[in-house]
């Protein structure tokens, strides 16, 4: 990693679209440790009067990121004990801009995508699933200057990563693609058949007569040549 011999980098969270799009959140402690899982699914085919059955890859999940971010202003409070509240307050500090990754973006209609950067050893572009929060130190008047969150990240992957085969039962092979933002029916023909010229095939199939009115979340079949 880089920095200082000896000085592990701070771990930051950086917004990476909608309307806060460059914001970081630099974690004022690293986390201690973190968690990747990654799983995927299979369906169980029952074979003909043997009552065997065969396992087979449907698709893979979205790996998930986990961990326990901690925040203290306990050594921001000034030496006559008179601290300025807002800036110790834990949630106008640091937990305020976690709830952003919760919210819907008005320019986006959903929350926004962020990508958490610990030195060298992980970026993880994500959206954020959920946070527990737990607030365990308190001034005399009830503001907290301690807390510490639970995070969990789900990974976010652009549109080459949003196909995935309808079906094991399906033995054509015809395979699904939800239409992202700046996805074309010549770009998905182009990475999907290895020729944009095909474009008419995706057309054809899912009864499309203006190529250029497909919309984000749009679903399309994309059968075999």
């Amino acid at each position: 990693m880089g920095g200082r011999s000896g000085t592990l980098e701070k771990a930051q969270l950086m917004i990476v679209n909608g309307k806060q799009r460059g914001e970081t959140i630099e974690c004022a402690f690293n986390p201690n440790a973190y968690t990747l899982e990654k799983s995927v699914n299979y369906g169980e085919l029952k074979a003909t009067g043997s009552g065997a059955s065969i396992m087979q890859f449907v698709d893979g999940n979205a790996e998930t990121l986990s961990m326990e971010l901690f925040f203290d202003t306990t050594d921001e409070l000034d030496s006559n004990g008179s601290p300025d509240t807002k800036q110790v307050d834990i949630r106008e500090r640091y937990t305020k801009h976690i709830d952003t990754l919760l919210s819907v973006d008005g320019e986006l209609h959903a929350p926004p995508v962020c990508r958490f950067v610990w030195g060298d050893g992980i970026d993880f572009t994500a959206l954020l699933q959920r946070a527990n929060k737990q607030f365990t130190k308190f001034l005399p008047s009830g503001v907290p200057i301690r807390a510490r969150v639970n995070v969990v990240f789900r990974e976010y992957k652009t549109a080459d990563y949003h196909k995935s085969e309808v079906s094991p039962e399906s033995t054509d092979k015809t395979k699904v693609w939800t239409v992202t933002d700046g996805d074309t029916l010549w770009l998905i023909a182009a990475e999907e058949y290895g020729d944009a010229a095909h474009w008419r095939t995706i057309a054809n199939h899912n009864d499309i007569e203006d190529p250029r009115a497909i919309e984000t979340g749009d679903t399309l079949e994309l059968p075999p040549l």
